[in-house]
């Protein structure tokens, strides 16, 4: 069903004699990816990547904004960079999207890149080294990156793009069946969501959990609910306003404090307490909040599984060379 809804998506927008005419267009089918993949072509890759993210981002919450703009980018059409695309109907303008930030730091990945190493690397692979290296700045582990993704020439819709990312207030259940559609499971779901022991959160999005509104709360510390409901009142604020960080105690540290927080009944969201809510999930939420490096271990295997998550059969893929907008 995922396979089927995700592919419609996109093919009801695109005409023949486009497609005939596209110079240097592939078409997604059995695209491997390899670390070594730009060994020859681009053997700079990595370290231009890096580079920029050293000085652009450090260790600030932009890092952050680069690695929630990689998950954003593989849960919609898979791991092809169409969150970038610009335009009126593009994914960035779905509600979930609206805040997303770093932009600007992947447009300037990709000039130094195509001053190195013109129309080579893709912008889906510009994202996936940055989020690597954006969790690595901030005290996270590494892993060796597959390359070798291509860019989509399209955006997906923006209702199937609200529709296909995870929301504030989801259920366990829900989260398990969104990541099964993509072929990530309930251990990859865990680890992957402690991605948010870094980032912040806007007031809209965790107020139903401080103020006991929605049928999917969670335990939550009364504590920690008072203090949250300081700065985001039962109603009014949107938007921006009221912005808390995920995790409490390291909020800019890529560290296990997130699963400890889940423990204490003190995490943000529903959909971040849900993951140890008396489910088959406590155990591993323990386990990560005990042992920082086993978590490690666990993330970086899941973001190399998530990042393997391809475009649709047929999509009409490229390496762009300007990543906000198709050649």
């Amino acid at each position: 069903m995922m396979a089927s809804s995700r592919s419609l998506s996109w093919v009801t927008v695109v005409a023949l004699p486009l497609l005939i005419a596209l110079a240097h267009t592939t078409v997604n089918g059995d695209d491997h990816l390899s670390a070594e993949y730009y060994g020859k072509t681009c053997p700079n890759a990595e370290r231009i990547v890096s580079s920029v993210m050293a000085n652009s981002v450090g260790g600030g919450r932009m890092a952050s904004a680069v690695l929630r703009l990689f998950f954003h980018d593989c849960f919609v059409h898979g791991c092809d960079a169409s969150v970038l695309l610009d335009g009126p109907e593009s994914e960035k303008y779905s509600e979930p999207n609206l805040s997303l930030t770093g932009f600007s730091v992947i447009d300037e990945i990709k000039a130094a890149l195509e001053r190195d190493c013109p129309a080579t690397v893709s912008c889906a692979d510009v994202l996936a080294l940055a989020s690597r290296d954006a969790v690595n700045q901030l005290g996270g582990p590494t892993w060796n990156v597959p390359l070798g993704r291509k860019d989509s020439r399209f955006a997906a819709e923006i209702d199937f793009t609200t529709q296909h990312l995870p929301k504030a207030n989801d259920n366990l259940g829900s989260l398990i069946q969104m990541f099964g559609d993509l072929g990530l499971d309930a251990r990859d779901l865990t680890a992957l969501s402690g991605a948010h022991t870094v980032g912040m959160s806007n007031c809209e999005n965790y107020r139903e959990r401080i103020y006991g509104t929605s049928d999917t709360k969670y335990n939550i510390d009364p504590s920690f609910a008072e203090v949250r409901r300081q700065t985001c009142p039962p109603q009014g604020f949107s938007g921006d306003a009221g912005k808390a960080p995920f995790d409490i105690q390291t909020p800019r540290t890529f560290d296990n404090a997130y699963y400890r927080d889940l423990i204490a009944h003190k995490g943000l969201l529903n959909s971040d307490q849900a993951l140890y809510s008396g489910s088959g999930l406590d155990s591993l939420v323990v386990r990560y909040g005990s042992d920082n490096d086993a978590f490690g271990r666990d993330f970086a295997k899941a973001m190399v599984k998530m990042g393997n998550i391809p475009p649709p059969m047929g999509m009409p893929t490229e390496v762009r060379l300007h990543c906000s907008k198709a050649n």
